[in-house]
């Protein structure tokens, strides 16, 4: 089973939401073993919307609509679904019965214009939703299946997988599975880490797909089977080659992120840590701080902007910072100690850098940045310069810090 999505909205052109039914409808298909080949987004339109479907219809099996069930005049997914099968809207009892629940329910007056969601294309049954008033729609039409499902993720989320997913599969849904693994790199760049694989980026079952995000590479490895054991099995071989080439890189797999990763090492072997940051201004501290449990691991942070503060609470010499400067190996080393110190902890991380756009030098440019990592008296620094706008080299030196204190403790 093909099938294409349609996202409503105009507010999603204009980027004032972002669009997460997307990545989530995207996943449950892949689980029900439906291939989803394109996702589009379109304004609040009727004729927009109108051939949007009719241009999907020509390709896929079953074409998903999401948005444009409200009881407002820009809520035009019923009227184009009517208009691109030339079917008429008629009044539909059980989504009236949706309505007139909701509102008896919250003890509200049902107005008017909320009766436009009672309206289906002749043919079509709803889809109850619990949730709110807009009743989804499902239509089997000449061989093609349509479903028109409410856009609010709330009300989204349980009809793709109480409602849709039940009714897809007589036609096929769940026969296979397609499964996906992801590796996650750190320390190494896309170009570096596809050149390592290359050789392996060509099968058609499993597919292995690189993906960049900023400080991370990530490997997708995905597989369709008969079920996700089986996919998984397919799967094997090629993660236990991947390991072989990048194993001292991939620090987690699926859902890991490298704070929880470093945080698991640190509660696992009852290690403290503590963290001096300046350029980041304390995301590092954030970051480590986002994981349940972290009170156990970590002590505290000092965030040292200004020269005085480094010196007053990480103990740096005055003669190193006129020696060196603030953005140099030596500061990190003794931000990375003097936290340590200052918080008795069993690790100290130093971050000091130029985060831009301004305060570079010819020799100091925007993105050079010194991380130091103590470890129980052992200390690394690690020169890094990034490029991007402040926030972008805020967090690319967070997770540089985050990779060279996890590649420490596997030392």
């Amino acid at each position: 089973m093909l099938a294409e999505a349609i996202f409503t909205g105009t507010e999603m052109l204009l980027g004032q939401i972002v669009n997460t039914n997307a990545a989530y409808l995207g996943r449950e298909l892949a689980a029900a073993g439906i291939s989803l080949y394109r996702q589009v987004v379109v304004g609040d339109n009727l004729e927009r919307i109108r051939e949007a479907i009719d241009d999907a219809r020509r390709r896929a099996d079953l074409i998903i609509v999401s948005g444009g069930l409200g009881p407002t005049e820009d809520d035009l997914s019923r009227e184009a679904l009517a208009a691109a099968l030339n079917l008429p809207l008629v009044e539909d009892p059980a989504a009236l019965e949706n309505i007139t629940r909701y509102f008896a329910a919250r003890r509200r007056v049902m107005t008017a214009n909320n009766l436009k969601q009672a309206l289906l294309p002749a043919g079509a049954r709803a889809l109850d939703n619990p949730h709110g008033t807009a009743a989804g729609v499902f239509l089997e039409h000449e061989g093609k299946i349509y479903a028109l499902l409410p856009g609010p993720p709330r009300e989204f989320e349980p009809m793709v997988v109480d409602r849709l997913l039940p009714l897809l599969e007589p036609h096929g849904a769940r026969r296979e599975v397609i499964f996906s693994r992801v590796l996650k790199i750190a320390g190494m760049g896309e170009s570096a880490v596809e050149e390592a694989i290359k050789d392996l980026l060509h099968g058609d079952n499993p597919t292995l797909a690189p993906l960049a995000a900023p400080g991370e590479v990530t490997l997708r490895l995905t597989a369709q089977a008969g079920s996700a054991e089986q996919a998984r099995e397919l799967i094997r071989p090629l993660e236990t080659a991947i390991r072989e080439r990048l194993g001292e890189y991939i620090f987690g797999s699926d859902d890991d992120t490298l704070e929880g990763v470093v945080g698991a090492i640190l509660g696992g072997r009852r290690l403290t840590l503590a963290i001096a940051e300046s350029c980041t201004g304390g995301l590092l501290a954030h970051r480590v701080t986002n994981i349940p449990g972290s009170s156990d691991y970590f002590l505290g942070g000092v965030v040292a902007y200004s020269n005085e503060a480094k010196m007053k609470y990480l103990g740096v010499e005055e003669e190193t910072l006129a020696a060196h400067g603030a953005v140099s190996p030596e500061v990190a080393a003794a931000m990375a100690q003097g936290v340590r110190r200052a918080f008795a902890a069993d690790i100290g991380v130093g971050i000091t850098g130029i985060a831009g756009p301004g305060g570079a030098t010819p020799a100091k440019p925007v993105g050079l940045v010194y991380i130091g990592v103590d470890i129980q008296g052992k200390v690394e620094v690690q020169r890094e310069l990034f490029i991007g706008e402040r926030e972008n080299i805020k967090w690319q030196s967070t997770q540089a810090a985050l990779y060279l204190l996890w590649r420490g403790l596997q030392g």
